[in-house]
């Protein structure tokens, strides 16, 4: 599985200097875009496997969200702007 896709933020200790803290990548639940759409999408911006994204997308269907993607807030702001411009709802966490 992708480094980048867990459920537990890293911890960063005091010894590990100024690093910013850990977000959250997190796909919401809607009415209006497809299975297929959404697995298009989260393979083309998020890199993930067709297999990652078809659990996200039921992940994400049954439970209303989906923890996408696991990194620093800067990284993560251009990905989820890539999947809103889609019209996929996503959010930072």
């Amino acid at each position: 599985m992708d480094s980048n896709f867990s459920g537990n933020p890293e911890k960063k200790g005091s010894d590990q200097g100024q690093s910013e803290k850990r977000s959250v990548l997190v796909l919401h639940n809607d009415d209006i875009n497809t299975f297929d759409y959404v697995m298009e999408a989260l393979e083309e911006v998020c890199s993930h496997t067709t297999i990652q994204a078809e659990q996200c997308a039921m992940i994400t269907h049954y439970n209303g969200r989906c923890e996408i993607l696991n990194d620093e807030f800067n990284k993560l702001r251009p990905v989820r702007q890539q999947l809103t411009d889609r019209g996929l709802k996503a959010t930072i966490e």
